[in-house]
């Protein structure tokens, strides 16, 4: 593969800047009170070069939302593969809540959770053809198969669950005050989950 050259270079350098500038008003600001104009303006960069890396400053968002799922898709390539379908669902929950609080920080994800809520914008927080929802559907497919997680219950449904408490646990630290624990009270919320989901199946047997 042939080294990029320097304009390639260049031009990852200013979407980059972009990116960051964006993320940084959208914080401060909120979504909807920045404009295009304001995150060419504190980049330091054109209208034109947006346009070139975004098509809107909805796909701020999306960028980000690709650096999530390339963090999921490593750690899923990496897991060991010798672990029951609810013990990896519990490491990738752990492993997910620790990027959000350490690498990502309130700030962005109280930005990204506030963006859901604009009228007719792709909602990438409740996407199911996003990488985290097929992840957690094959690891419950997996667990369903072994007789691990009750059959009775569509892989569907036990999916939307287990990452609809992940949601709501990432909610709830942004809500919450610095005492709240998120990678341990995500641990609690779905293991408590999982385990009434295995208690159903083992009361069919």
């Amino acid at each position: 593969m042939s080294s990029p050259t320097s304009r390639q270079i260049k031009s990852q350098q200013t979407k980059k800047k972009i990116l960051e500038t964006a993320l940084k008003l959208f914080s401060a600001k909120g979504f909807n009170d920045v404009t295009v104009d304001e995150i060419v303006e504190a980049s330091k960069t054109s209208k034109g070069a947006f346009y070139v890396h975004f098509k809107s400053k909805y796909e701020i968002f999306i960028e980000k939302f690709r650096e999530i799922d390339e963090f999921y898709a490593n750690f899923i390539s990496s897991m060991p593969g010798d672990l029951t379908a609810s013990e990896k669902i519990l490491l990738l929950a752990k492993s997910q809540m620790t990027y959000f609080r350490d690498d990502l920080g309130k700030d962005l994800m109280r930005t990204v959770y506030v963006s859901a809520l604009i009228p007719n914008q792709p909602k990438s927080l409740s996407d199911t053809d996003r990488l985290l929802f097929k992840i957690i559907h094959s690891l419950v497919e997996e667990g369903q198969a072994s007789g691990e997680f009750s059959a009775d219950i569509p892989t569907n449904e036990i999916t939307m669950l287990i990452t609809r408490c992940m949601r709501g646990t990432l909610y709830d630290w942004l809500i919450f005050g610095e005492d709240f624990d998120l990678v341990e009270e995500a641990q609690k919320f779905i293991k408590t989950l999982l385990l009434e989901n295995i208690a159903a199946q083992t009361k069919s047997l």
